[in-house]
């Protein structure tokens, strides 16, 4: 593990004293409590966790021992900012970036932003990297009317980096938590990069909502679509969807892909990135989601939503649910908000059929969770409810067959537990071992003992079945 100064000050990397693997089984075990159901599959985790973050928001501030002017993010529960410039989570370019622009602050004279007074020039920086070319676009956020010497400080940037392509000048004066404000113009560039996920180009402006860990969204959006099934008659629904990201990379597989985002920015970037992409089966529409789908005169075979933190509204998920798609898919950044949305889905008869973790946030408690949805055929499916006594069970041993034990341990724990082990755990709880029970013949063989974790799940699975 790598060792960060500020980690207790910053208090952005809850795990970061936790070994990877760990952080991974602790995030699968939460969405186990938070969604009670053993659907809950291990989380997909990095290769490499470190310096993931290809969208970095850095604040700027002077030290009032050194007078140096510092890039930081703010202290946990406050408005102290902490250094940032050599962050281990954030992309190295990003934090090398910053460290030059504060230098060049410094040099140009540009006095840095103070929230108390409202005065001052430098307040933030918006920093986005392309992960397929690494171009970069830099987005220079500023309290004040101008950035003095505007263009010396473009070209000293561009020539330090000749991997940022495109610079903005986002004006903020409002006395607000809000890092972007409303107005911006482009000082340098075509006010945009691209990007490229599962073989499509993507146009990444300032305002578009785009994953921060392009590595891991690869595999978010993979699973999703593995998930989803989408057939060639298909049409898929995608709620939330941003620049289109998900749209088009399911546009390649269905009949037709309607997209719906409230942000009129990100609906120009889908409608360009589909065009350069030649997926003319693709229609965006700038609207309110749960507005949307109420006059909706079509029913779609497929819906996959992606909202952000506050999830998805009660009247969207209603209507959702009298539509009755044959598959839901959806993505959430918070399973706390995603479990409540899924209610009305589950009442109309929808079962939760997959929960894939993924873990876009390396160190932190936060996790992106993949689940999918689908309805019950009625013709096929009948419900049968069996009480106990009908059966005559005799015995528990009965209930659960070791098979179904192993097969049940293995879903909600992850683990493999052998047939010695469960022998064992029933033995101990005085469950009578079957005639036919396969022991050793050796009088004198060593026989390895189940590890006290195995112990605990074997419990479980017992209890599970009602044999103890």
């Amino acid at each position: 593990m790598k060792y960060c100064p500020v980690s207790k000050k910053c208090g952005g990397c809850a795990y970061i004293d936790v070994p990877y693997e760990e952080q991974l089984k602790m995030k699968r075990e939460e969405m186990r409590k938070i969604f009670r159901t053993k659907a809950v599959k291990p989380v997909l985790g990095m290769k490499d966790p470190y310096h993931y973050r290809h969208k970095i928001y850095a604040s700027f501030a002077r030290d009032k021992k050194t007078n140096r002017i510092y890039a930081g993010m703010y202290e946990e529960n406050s408005h102290r900012k902490v250094p940032s410039e050599m962050c281990l989570i954030q992309h190295t370019l990003a934090n090398e970036i910053l460290t030059t622009i504060c230098k060049l602050a410094e040099s140009m004279r540009i006095e840095t932003y103070d929230e108390d007074s409202g005065r001052g020039t430098l307040r933030h920086a918006y920093i986005r990297i392309s992960k397929a070319t690494n171009d970069v676009l830099l987005d220079i956020v500023i309290g004040s009317k101008g950035l003095p010497s505007s263009k010396n400080f473009v070209n000293a940037m561009v020539k330090k980096f000749p991997q940022i392509k495109t610079i903005i000048l986002n004006f903020n004066r409002a006395r607000t938590s809000m890092i972007l404000g409303k107005d911006e113009r482009v000082l340098y560039g075509p006010g945009y990069i691209t990007d490229r996920i599962g073989g499509l180009e993507f146009r990444i402006s300032s305002e578009s909502f785009y994953q921060v860990n392009p590595e891991q969204t690869e595999v978010l959006y993979r699973t999703a679509l593995s998930l989803a099934k989408i057939k060639d008659t298909d049409v898929v629904l995608d709620a939330c969807c941003g620049i289109g990201t998900i749209s088009l990379l399911a546009a390649q597989s269905a009949k037709h892909v309607i997209g719906v985002e409230i942000n009129p920015q990100a609906i120009r970037d889908a409608r360009n990135n589909a065009k350069h992409n030649k997926l003319l089966n693709t229609e965006f529409y700038v609207a309110d989601a749960a507005e949307f789908i109420q006059r909706m005169n079509i029913k779609p075979d497929v819906v996959i939503l992606d909202p952000p933190r506050s999830g998805m509204t009660l009247p969207f998920m209603h209507k959702l649910a009298q539509l009755s798609p044959d598959r839901v898919v959806y993505i959430s950044c918070n399973p706390y908000t995603q479990v409540t949305d899924i209610e009305p889905l589950k009442k109309a008869g929808y079962k939760i059929k997959k929960i894939v973790p993924v873990d876009l946030f390396g160190f932190t408690p936060h996790v992106e969770t993949v689940a999918l949805l689908s309805k019950l055929d009625v013709d096929k499916h009948i419900s049968v409810k069996i009480e106990l006594d009908e059966l005559d069970l005799t015995s528990a041993e009965s209930k659960a067959t070791y098979a179904q034990i192993k097969e049940y341990i293995l879903e909600k724990f992850g683990l493999k537990v052998s047939a010695l082990y469960i022998a064992q755990i029933k033995k101990k709880c005085g469950i009578e071992l079957r005639e036919n029970y396969n022991k050793s013949k050796k009088e004198k063989q060593v026989i390895p003992q189940c590890t006290s974790e195995k112990e605990e799940a074997i419990m479980d699975a017992l209890r599970h079945f009602k044999m103890i």
